[in-house]
């Protein structure tokens, strides 16, 4: 079967967001561009990653380049709909690349789906129609930051971190391995 790779060269909405109650989420990116969606699973960790990393990028691109990019997000372009439905995953995420095409002056994200087979770096950014399916998008880099700014947001919704050891807390209860798993009760 031949590779697909979605490519959104300026999408209406690229943004992160989840699926389900905190502890039982879904993460996922979507991109859209005029009626056309794309969703792709992938794991809470790989969202946190992706925004650290487009924070970076575009600090790097500054510094190197002496480029003027926006330090901050611009209020018109922050996102905080939900994620549009119906949510139809089109692959879950393995390999994330990510770029800067100075020509466009645009951050490149690409995510490749999971394979069983291990993947030649050279398929990342790459049109060849060998390798996973994969999801392509160029953003501007006010809308770099706001994807991160957003994804930041996603990802701090979730449950509340124990003060102890920072694991998430359970709604039904949590026991903490810096406690020794003993639960202190009140004597009465």
């Amino acid at each position: 079967m031949a590779r697909v790779i979605h490519v959104f060269r300026q999408p209406d909405r690229f943004v992160a967001g989840t699926v389900g109650e905190p502890g039982e989420r879904t993460f996922y990116l979507q991109a859209s561009e005029d009626v056309r969606t794309v969703s792709v699973a992938l794991e809470k960790q790989q969202v946190s990653v992706l925004a650290e990393r487009i924070g970076a990028l575009l600090d790097e691109v500054q510094r190197r380049f002496d480029t003027d990019l926006p330090e901050q997000t611009p209020d018109d372009l922050v996102d905080t709909d939900p994620l549009a439905v119906p949510v139809d995953e089109e692959f879950r995420v393995g390999t994330m690349g990510l770029g800067w095409d100075a020509e466009t002056e645009a951050v490149v994200v690409e995510l490749l789906a999971v394979t069983e087979e291990e993947i030649d770096e050279s398929v990342v950014l790459d049109d060849t129609e060998e390798g996973p399916d994969a999801l392509r998008v160029f953003l501007s880099p006010q809308h770099a930051r706001a994807f991160a700014e957003r994804a930041e947001r996603v990802i701090n919704a979730g449950r509340k971190p124990c003060p102890l050891c920072n694991e998430p807390l359970d709604p039904e209860g949590h026991i903490c391995p810096r406690q020794n798993g003993y639960r202190r009760t009140e004597e009465v």
